[in-house]
């Protein structure tokens, strides 16, 4: 089996609707293709499994299911079990442990991408193009801002990719700049 964007990206809308939801798959693949190309590693097959994370949430959100279900999926469509591993790596509550470069810059990506893109938004411009990480980390202080996002994590996933928490919110940054317009994150800048 020939694992391809295209395919990858027919999957995922398949199965997600919700257009905040393709962004965020986008955003993360970005992330993960950018820190590909960083560790000399296949920004390709990164990327898919990046793009691919989340694609059963909106169908199936609950623990019990995600990222099960999905993984079912991909490996019915012949999915390489690197991409499944990774993809159930990447929640805590599965019991699978990040052990792959892939499996743990999956992880520093998935939360960060999600935060980045709240902090963006929220600016004036609405735009990844003129955002900093001084900002996110001020957000980041924010216990009412995205909520929902563990500090913790974003914390965590910066430490298991050996870098300083501002480098990786810059690295982050970076990468989605480069997608900024399929992100939805050119705003008035």
């Amino acid at each position: 089996m020939t694992s391809t964007r295209g395919r990858a990206w027919s999957l995922l809308t398949e199965y997600t609707q919700n257009d905040r939801l393709l962004k965020h798959g986008l955003a993360v693949e970005a992330a993960v293709r950018g820190y590909a190309r960083v560790f000399a590693e296949d920004e390709e097959a990164w990327g898919i499994v990046a793009l691919l994370h989340d694609f059963d949430y909106e169908r199936w959100p609950s623990a019990e299911d995600h990222p099960y279900r999905g993984c079912e999926i991909l490996r019915a469509n012949g999915y390489p079990e690197y991409v499944t591993r990774a993809i159930l790596s990447h929640a805590d509550y599965t019991g699978v442990s990040r052990e792959s470069k892939l499996e743990h810059t999956l992880f520093a990506c998935d939360e960060m991408a999600g935060f980045v893109t709240a902090a963006a938004l929220v600016r004036p411009s609405r735009s990844v193009l003129d955002l900093e990480a001084k900002s996110v980390k001020k957000r980041m202080k924010d216990k009412a801002f995205a909520r929902a996002v563990s500090r913790d994590d974003l914390r965590l996933g910066a430490e298991e990719l050996g870098l300083p928490l501002d480098e990786h919110i810059t690295n982050v940054i970076s990468f989605m700049r480069e997608r900024a317009g399929d992100l939805g994150l050119e705003g008035t800048v």
